[in-house]
């Protein structure tokens, strides 16, 4: 008969379980001294061997010929308690059997001495699932229970135990497992069984497993089956119903640039395709929190969860701001923790990919905190780029069309001519807004030297008029931006050096700032209304 795996590689001594050192040589320690306690308390999550060292525990307090601690599992104690036909040995589910009228028998029969082994061990699993009539009838035996009994009790829920429990008890902590350990144990159960599997399966289950050892195995034992014996990343994604890196890359990728089409149309493939929903979004919401790590601790390479290598994160990275990554975090944490409410998954995912797509259509704070911090990463940098003017309305019917423009392209290296003077206005020196641009950018404020450039996209154009100089600003946005006394002087004075005269610096502005970004009126409200009084608190 098939035996499952994690039944198959259960530890069978103290040597052979997984990453829990500190609990492992300190009972081996009391083994060999003698000075083993009357009842012990295992706490951890599920997975990480409580059980199973419960259970290598009480053959090793009834073993014959113990080696160091651990039990010889040839003796006819260590093969009966290991077969289960141990009489004295009972492994008992409190979740099953949590009445006060199962703890009164238990406590009954704990005091006739055992018949086939030296100790009689009660190992309750789940124990915190006990009514509180059941704690308070299993409180004296557990205090002074006779010398032949020992009790060994495993919980999950530490804080469900009462404390008059917990301090007649020695408490040992399991820790979970780390992915490295997992993946070295399902390794050699692979090769024992004759399975091939790939490297970066291993590395796939185990962080799947997510610390439990149990779990690992039993994902191997489900994907070596689908898979006919060779076990991919590809075929654990395949079969467990996970989207893969890849597309998960392409999903998060697609947000970066705010393509809602493609980021659906990702989506609806992996849909069609069997995906779940709920671990499609999990690695999502992986990928975010490792690009949240590295953002804020670049060499916390260790830290992350395996979604992505360090390379495919590395090259997400500049895509997004901190801000951004904790809006998107926000996000995806929300929705999942939805689903269990939900009538219809599809649309709750299909609604968060929008949101993270584009964040104008969320007014939270978090969501105005990213964009804020987007355009201050702009400014900063200088790669701010004002939206492109709309494009105009075709003619009414009877109008004449308007007539294309015959002039020939404008330069890169004469932006200054990009809007024609006016007819008062007199001609500049050949290369004179270049000349003026690097001369104060230095100057400038970090905030505003993005709005100085000479490229075709620049946002600023000069006319001289007289003893002023005349700046056009693309939008009345850029202008409130640039148009403070400081700048107006830096600019005057690198103006008058260029002239060999003195003159006066003026900006101006003919567009119309109710077609930008609402972001961005919201911004020019703020500078247009400092009276306003903030709110007590704050």
């Amino acid at each position: 008969m098939y035996q499952a795996l994690y039944r198959k590689y259960r530890p069978k001594t103290f040597d052979e379980v997984v990453g829990q050192a500190s609990v492992t040589q300190t009972l081996k320690a009391q083994l060999t001294s003698g000075k083993l306690s009357h009842a012990y308390l295992f706490t951890g999550s599920r997975g990480t061997g409580k059980t199973s060292c419960a259970k290598i525990l009480a053959k090793a307090v009834n073993c014959e010929h113990p080696v160091s601690g651990n039990p010889c599992n040839s003796c006819p104690a260590c093969k009966s308690i290991e077969s289960g036909a141990c009489m004295d040995v009972l492994e008992i589910d409190a979740a099953s059997n949590n009445g006060v009228d199962n703890v009164r028998d238990l406590r009954d029969d704990a005091v006739f001495s055992p018949s086939e082994v030296k100790k009689r061990v009660y190992i309750i699993d789940e124990v915190h699932m006990l009514s509180t009539a059941a704690f308070n009838a299993l409180l004296k035996i557990i205090e002074e229970p006779p010398e032949h009994l020992m009790f060994i009790l495993a919980t999950t829920e530490l804080h469900k135990v009462p404390a008059t429990i917990l301090s007649r008890c020695q408490r040992f902590a399991f820790r979970r497992l780390l992915p490295e350990d997992i993946a070295a144990r399902l390794n050699y159960a692979a090769y024992q069984e004759g399975i091939d599997l790939q490297p970066e399966a291993a590395v796939l289950l185990a962080r799947l497993a997510d610390g439990a050892l149990r779990d690992g195995m039993s994902l191997l034992d489900q994907c070596a089956t689908a898979g006919a014996g060779v076990v991919s990343a590809d075929s654990v994604c395949q079969c467990l119903g996970l989207a893969g890196t890849q597309r998960a890359i392409a999903l998060l990728m697609a947000a970066a640039e705010h393509d809602a089409q493609r980021a659906l149309a990702l989506f609806s493939e992996q849909y069609a395709a069997g995906k779940d929903v709920s671990a499609m979004l999990d690695e999502l919401l992986c990928l975010c929190r490792d690009l949240l790590v590295l953002q804020t601790a670049p060499k916390g390479g260790d830290l992350l969860s395996g979604v992505g290598t360090v390379q495919e994160l590395t090259a997400l990275l500049p895509k997004f701001t901190a801000a951004e990554l904790l809006r998107l975090t926000t996000l995806l944490q929300q929705t999942c923790a939805g689903f269990s409410r939900s009538a219809n998954r599809r649309i709750d995912a299909e609604l968060c990919l929008l949101q993270m797509c584009d964040p104008a259509l969320a007014l939270d704070a978090v969501s105005l905190n990213a964009r804020i911090s987007r355009l201050e990463e702009q400014l900063a940098s200088g790669r701010f780029a004002p939206a492109p003017n709309p494009v105009s309305a075709p003619p009414m019917s009877g109008e004449p069309a308007p007539q294309e423009s015959t002039a020939p392209a404008m330069s890169a290296a004469e932006p200054e001519q990009k809007k024609a003077p006016s007819k008062t206005g007199e001609a500049l020196p050949v290369g004179f807004w270049a000349d003026l641009v690097n001369k104060i950018k230095p100057e400038l404020k970090l905030s505003v030297r993005g709005f100085f450039s000479t490229g075709d996209k620049a946002q600023l154009s000069p006319e001289l008029q007289g003893q002023t100089l005349l700046l056009h600003a693309e939008n009345d946005w850029v202008r409130s931006m640039v148009n403070d006394e400081p700048t107006r002087q830096i600019l005057a004075g690198g103006a008058s050096a260029l002239l060999g005269r003195p003159v006066t610096v003026r900006i101006d502005c003919g567009g119309d700032m109710s077609q930008g970004d609402p972001l961005q009126a919201v911004l020019e409200f703020g500078k247009q209304h400092k009276q306003i009084v903030k709110i007590k608190g704050e």
